[in-house]
């Protein structure tokens, strides 16, 4: 049997030519078929709502409304887009790993690539 070589390895995740390990979770390699990095940007429009609610609470009170403007524009700032990991199997697309590091995420993704060539 052939030694397993590694292509990455982080605290939570590892990369052989033969696994993809996710924490608790283990993918086979020789089930992957392909691997892409994914983006999902965070839902804007309650925290725009709340933004717009303020400036409308302002003509009324002007203290509530930028409180509530305030806590709208401190949401918004707060959300950041996640990048994900999709395998695509025989049993089709899956999310494997999400994170709002995109770098990460990249690397995750090149490694699998390389393993998935080295696998041949």
């Amino acid at each position: 049997m052939a030694k397993e070589k590694t292509f990455f390895q982080s605290e939570e995740v590892t990369v052989t030519n033969s696994r993809f390990m996710v924490g608790s979770k283990t993918f086979a390699m020789s089930n992957i078929t392909s691997v892409k990095a994914s983006e999902q940007e965070p839902k804007r429009l309650y925290s725009i709502g709340l933004i717009v609610l303020g400036v409308f609470v302002l003509t009324g009170s002007v203290g509530i409304g930028v409180v509530i403007s305030g806590i709208g524009v401190a949401w918004l700032l707060m959300q950041k887009t996640k990048y994900h990991v999709t395998l695509t199997t025989a049993a089709g697309e899956s999310s494997a790993l999400g994170s709002k590091q995109r770098e990460y995420i990249e690397k995750v993704v090149q490694a699998l690539n390389e393993a998935i060539v080295a696998r041949g």
